[in-house]
């Protein structure tokens, strides 16, 4: 196979050699969006310069497990695991994957992957069962987590935890909420899932009770929903309401999907439209996608920061536990289903 050349990047992107030229020698003029797009199309193309291995690649070879259940389940996480890997790879770090269980049982035990010595360091995603996070969690090895269970106390864990903002975003759209005249607002979404699905229900609780406006229990669905039965949960909750509010605030826009399928199959009952928001800014639910207010979560720079804090963490064991917040920005849109 002939080597890759500058060339052969700029030819990929479309743009001119001199831009390429100009990101690997560190000259000004190339905008940071643009910039990545360079870096990252060297890396999936193999760019060497000449006399190394690597630009990319200079230090030692080490091993981390992505400790992860349902990878699959959403692009949401697909994305993040992609970025993930592809930061990495400029430390010369292989991302290895070890799936988990949705629930924890008796019998389970951790793969001896993770317990034999032969990772450098693990990244903890989408793990939302207590007991498979404490399992992980007495691991012996440098750990970042993303998100965890409510259950689990912060202090306790044994590694950095990154958490996606939710109180203060989602106590700024349900005054977006409020401000339209709107005061009948429910709530969609497991309090008990993850710890950022807790932060937006409280962040909504807090907004609409500094503005003196009542909570309805009873419109508000926040206990345990069965991971393979959001739609028929929803479904079944939203039937049972003799009437519905005017909004809902939605702790996702994966919840926020499954009520427009809802209300596609139910206009009768929303004669005059209903008011739903998200959270995560996600393309892949076109129902929903570009029409409700929601939160950009940019997933390419999250699985970035994921990488980042990682290696930070593998190089200065000792360093203090973080607990990190990524405010993403809120999307504000008319937010009207019918």
């Amino acid at each position: 196979m002939s080597r890759v050349t500058m060339q052969d990047i700029a030819d990929a992107l479309n743009i001119s050699r001199v831009t390429v030229w100009k990101v690997f020698n560190n000259h000004s003029g190339v905008s940071p969006a643009l910039r990545e797009r360079i870096l990252e199309m060297a890396r999936e193309l193999g760019y060497m310069r000449a006399g190394q291995e690597s630009v990319f690649s200079t230090e030692e070879e080490k091993n981390i497990s992505l400790i992860v259940s349902r990878p699959d389940s959403s692009t949401f996480w697909t994305n993040i695991i992609h970025r993930m890997a592809q930061e990495l790879a400029r430390h010369n770090v292989n991302l290895i994957y070890t799936y988990m269980p949705t629930v924890d049982s008796e019998s389970f035990t951790l793969p001896s992957i993770l317990t034999g010595g032969t990772v450098h360091g693990g990244i903890v995603l989408n793990v939302n069962d207590v007991g498979l996070v404490r399992k992980v969690n007495r691991l012996d090895i440098p750990k970042v987590f993303l998100d965890t269970v409510p259950q689990m106390n912060t202090r306790d864990l044994r590694g950095d935890l990154i958490l996606l903002e939710g109180h203060d975003t989602v106590y700024d759209i349900t005054k977006s909420v409020l401000e339209r005249g709107i005061s009948d607002v429910g709530f969609i979404g497991d309090i008990h899932y993850a710890r950022t699905n807790l932060d937006r229900y409280r962040g909504f609780c807090d907004c609409m009770r500094d503005y003196n406006v009542p909570i309805h229990e009873e419109t508000c669905l926040i206990g345990n929903i069965g991971v393979y039965s959001y739609y028929k949960e929803i479904c079944e909750f939203l039937d049972s309401l003799k009437t519905l509010p005017e909004a809902f605030i939605c702790a996702s826009d994966y919840v926020a999907h499954f009520l427009q399928s809802y209300f596609s199959e139910h206009r009768e009952r929303i004669p005059n439209g209903i008011l739903v928001t998200g959270y995560d800014g996600s393309k892949e639910y076109p129902e929903v996608e570009g029409l409700i207010t929601t939160v950009e979560v940019k997933t390419r720079l999250l699985g970035n920061r994921l990488a980042a804090q990682l290696l930070y963490r593998m190089e200065h064991s000792e360093a203090p536990y973080e607990v990190i917040y990524v405010r993403p920005p809120v999307i504000y849109r008319d937010s009207i289903l019918r």
